[in-house]
């Protein structure tokens, strides 16, 4: 395993070959190269992002975190800080219906094209969602209607009781954009239909994305006067870009590259997202739950947290990290785990990807501290969406990957559904144990915000008790600040990067 020293020696000397692509772009306080100065007063925003845009910006995919990340696009809800919900285009709401149908009351809003933002148009937005192909995740095994209800009022149905409706409409998936977006059938154009304090004016491939300031926005004025976008997956190259002074706010700093950049550019807060070495309970070696026993005896979680992640990240405790301050206090041992057995040489895969640069040193350390168990080792590592469909899939016999487990809706027990249970749609361990369906079950239909997180908790432990999932490390998120700017969101749900108030 390389030390830090050699990490961040070979990163600097990619740099300066990567550099290029941050050029700056118009004059010297960062207007865009097509001449837009936004709407006049703050200086523009240069932000490198992390993931480069795979869909044209589509709201039905992960394209939807950059709209919502860049002030783009709203729901009729989002999460605060502390993972409650709270209100987005929507003031209000109440359920009836045993919890199956919802009632939202609509603030006045103005969508980027100039028009209202109205029951119908909400409605409409919405169902939009509910035909899309592939669904969002946000309404994975979720069947919702929406109807405009009379007054500035939309109303929300489901088939079954869904009692965290209103943060399931949080997800950036289920965004409001103006009838224009949904004019060509088959496509959403987020360009200049949003509702947020940036309007999205122009996309250049999957490389840059201008916004300006819109002024109209019911949140009040935003202090930049628009944003330059440029998506950068090197992390050196966008490290090196606030360094040298040609972005202002860069998203992901590497670990590798923190020690880089100068003191107090780098922020860093606890996420909801893990590093988790899944094991493939279906087929191959891990369907044994001894040898699966026997894994998760050789990984030593504290030696990735110290020595990959540098301290930006901490030993995993299990499914929920500190950054869900709830979880520490309610947390279950688990139970009747199975006796490890001797791997005697037992031959397996693992699988990681590269979206996140440490993932694939981690898997490094993990493939050594196997092998030392006795297991033998194979690596493959690919670009994630090369290797989605093979996870899915269950062609690895284990698959280290990061997940954040509120990003989709905010709330604890929806990814147990999608990832843990027999049905579920995201289950990379290809799990389907019936005491982990019954706890995932027994939470789902949980009202009580504090006793659906004593629920999730239970059904946790079920999920580790059959060491399905190795927890590896729980992940602090490092954003990368110039000195100049102000404002910027530190959000542990990655859904929200600028705001109104950031500036420089």
């Amino acid at each position: 395993m390389r030390s830090p020293r050699r990490r961040l020696i070979a990163g600097l000397l990619l740099t300066p070959l990567l550099s290029g692509c941050f050029a700056s772009s118009g004059d010297g306080d960062g207007a865009s190269a097509s001449g837009s100065s936004g709407s006049g007063g703050g200086a523009r925003l240069r932000v490198a992002m992390a993931f480069v845009p795979t869909q044209n910006f589509s709201p039905y995919g992960q394209d939807a975190f950059h709209l919502s990340r860049l002030g783009v696009a709203e729901g009729l809800t989002r999460l605060d800080l502390d993972g409650s919900v709270a209100p987005a285009l929507a003031t209000s709401w109440k359920s009836g219906n045993k919890g199956r149908s919802w009632v939202f009351t609509l603030r006045e809003a103005t969508f980027q094209d100039g028009g209202d933002v109205t029951p119908k148009a909400v409605a409409d937005a919405l169902t939009h969602a509910t035909e899309a192909e592939p669904l969002p995740a946000a309404l994975s095994g979720v069947e919702l209607t929406a109807e405009a209800a009379g007054g500035n009022q939309v109303r929300v149905s489901t088939e079954a009781a869904d009692p965290v409706l209103p943060q399931r409409l949080s997800n950036p998936s289920l965004a409001v954009l103006s009838p224009k977006a949904y004019a060509k059938q088959g496509t959403v154009n987020p360009v200049g239909t949003g509702t947020g304090p940036f309007e999205l004016t122009k996309i250049t491939g999957d490389t840059e994305a201008t916004l300006d300031r819109f002024d109209g926005y019911w949140g009040g004025r935003a202090e930049a006067s628009g944003i330059d976008a440029k998506f950068v997956a090197d992390g050196a190259a966008r490290s090196n870009a606030l360094r040298t002074g040609a972005a202002d706010l860069i998203q992901a700093v590497p670990v590798a590259q923190i020690a880089s950049l100068d003191k107090g550019t780098v922020h860093e807060t606890n996420t909801a997202r893990n590093i988790s070495l899944y094991l493939n309970t279906g087929s191959g070696a891990f369907a044994d739950a001894g040898l699966r026993a026997a894994a998760r005896e050789a990984v030593d979680v504290s030696v990735l947290a110290k020595d990959v992640y540098e301290g930006y990240a901490e030993p995993a405790q299990g499914i929920y990290g500190p950054a869900l301050s709830w979880a520490a206090g309610k947390r279950i041992e688990p139970a009747g785990r199975a006796e490890a057995t001797d791997p005697d040489g037992e031959s397996i895969t693992i699988a990681t990807h590269v979206r996140w640069p440490e993932l694939a040193e981690s898997a490094q350390v993990l493939q050594q501290q196997l092998q030392d168990a006795g297991f033998k080792v194979k690596l493959v590592v690919r670009d994630y969406a090369r290797l989605e469909s093979d996870l899915l899939a269950g062609t690895f016999d284990a698959v280290l990957n990061s997940r954040n487990v509120m990003l989709d809706t905010g709330d604890p027990v929806t990814v147990l559904d999608s990832d843990y249970t027999c049905e579920g749609t995201y289950n990379l361990s290809q799990l389907c144990d019936k005491a982990v369906d019954e706890a995932v079950a027994e939470a789902q239909a949980v009202t009580d915000p504090a006793a659906r997180q004593d629920a999730a908790m239970r059904a946790e432990a079920a999920v580790l008790a059959t060491d399905a999932e190795i927890p590896v490390v729980h992940l602090k998120h490092a954003l990368g600040i110039a000195a100049s700017v102000k404002g910027a969101v530190l959000d542990p749900y990655e859904r929200a990067l600028v705001g109104t108030a950031t500036r420089r």
